[in-house]
């Protein structure tokens, strides 16, 4: 991205820190008593209040499109359970459908585009509207932080460049995105094309996010372990470069982290990005990630979310393993390696909590 392209915007400081801040403390490698801990996917169909509150709406995109409902979904599992960060009730499909690209959802099927993004003309014909095209996240997020009145932390996030290309350019979800995938292949100009525009996208949704307060960012790069290494050192890593980059410049102080699904070979290469913290899948080893990374950046998960599915006594064991993998010290996030599936018991949900509340204290207890 050249000069021209960047953010002229001034940097802004970030919000004043929650009373519970364990999970920016973290982020930072800073202290904490304990490890905290969140969950991808938090709020959602495994919630019985989130069912309820969905079966009288008639689609996602008029849910998201109501703030008071957003927010009330947002702030659903925080007040379920003992979480140390809320997320924002969103979809990183909002970037496209703000680009004019047609979002719907097929029930049953996922996200479909009634234009989905084939020729040059096409890319050259998007537009990319700034921050204030998206007045409905912004409200969302500041009635989000009017209800927890300074209480917890509120992640922001997005889908990385490539992730929404992959959608884009398939004109659908689902499977191995094998249009997407052959389109880098045949025309990567028009991907690239794509992708900038895509990046610029992603940067306004999370300057958006941030004008109205969000305290920490995560970045999705949820497909692009479909890409070979230097596919995605290509039409991957250098657009998530890219985006942190300008985040760096609006919003220097507020972390930033990037979740990679399939990306276990190339967690040096995102550690190198400048951001703060990798959100690892459960396929990668959390104690080699610690040496790959070299205490670098803080690592978040790695629950494998089929262990909600366990026996009590067996998801205790698997939280423990995965606490005793990062071992001692800060830097770790307790989450899943994926978002929680909608047919998980809530109480699973709770004991998983529960278990790193007990079992993560000795790992921050400062040596005598």
């Amino acid at each position: 991205m050249s000069s021209s392209e960047r953010s002229s915007e001034p940097a802004t400081p970030a919000p004043a820190p929650p009373r519970n801040d364990r999970l920016l403390r973290a982020l930072r490698r800073q202290p904490v008593d304990r490890t905290p801990v969140w969950i991808m996917r938090q709020a959602g169909r495994y919630l019985p209040e989130y069912r309820e509150l969905r079966s009288r709406v008639p689609s996602i995109l008029e849910l998201l499109g109501e703030p008071e409902l957003a927010a009330r979904i947002t702030l659903q599992p925080v007040r379920r359970f003992e979480l140390d960060a809320a997320i924002l009730f969103s979809d990183i499909l909002v970037v496209p459908e703000v680009m004019d690209l047609g979002l719907y959802f097929e029930e049953g099927e996922g996200p479909r585009f009634r234009h989905p993004v084939r020729t040059p003309a096409q890319v050259e014909a998007l537009p990319v509207p700034g921050p204030e095209a998206y007045p409905k996240v912004a409200q969302t997020v500041r009635r989000v932080l009017e209800e927890l009145d300074g209480s917890l932390p509120l992640i922001g996030f997005a889908g990385s460049p490539w992730t929404l290309a992959a959608y884009v350019l398939e004109g659908r979800g689902g499977g191995e995105f094998g249009t997407a995938r052959a389109l880098a292949y045949q025309e990567p100009d028009l991907v690239h094309g794509l992708l900038r525009k895509l990046s610029r996208g992603v940067v306004a949704f999370l300057q958006a996010q941030l004008h109205a307060g969000v305290h920490a960012l995560q970045i999705f790069d949820t497909w692009g372990g479909l890409l070979s290494h230097r596919g995605w050192e290509e039409f991957s890593l250098a657009y998530m470069r890219q985006v942190v980059d300008q985040i760096r410049q609006s919003h220097p102080r507020v972390p930033v982290t990037l979740y990679g699904r399939n990306t276990a070979g190339r967690l040096e290469q995102l550690a190198a990005t400048g951001c703060d913290c990798l959100s690892l899948d459960w396929s990668v080893d959390m104690g080699r990630a610690r040496r790959q990374t070299g205490g670098e950046v803080a690592l978040q998960g790695n629950l494998d979310p089929v262990a909600l599915h366990a026996p009590p006594e067996e998801l205790r064991r698997q939280v423990a393993a995965t606490l005793a993998s990062y071992g001692r010290g800060p830097g770790h996030i307790f989450n899943l390696g994926h978002g929680v599936a909608p047919d998980v018991d809530p109480e699973q949900v709770q004991r998983m909590i529960r278990a790193v509340q007990e079992l993560s204290p000795p790992y921050h207890a400062v040596k005598s």
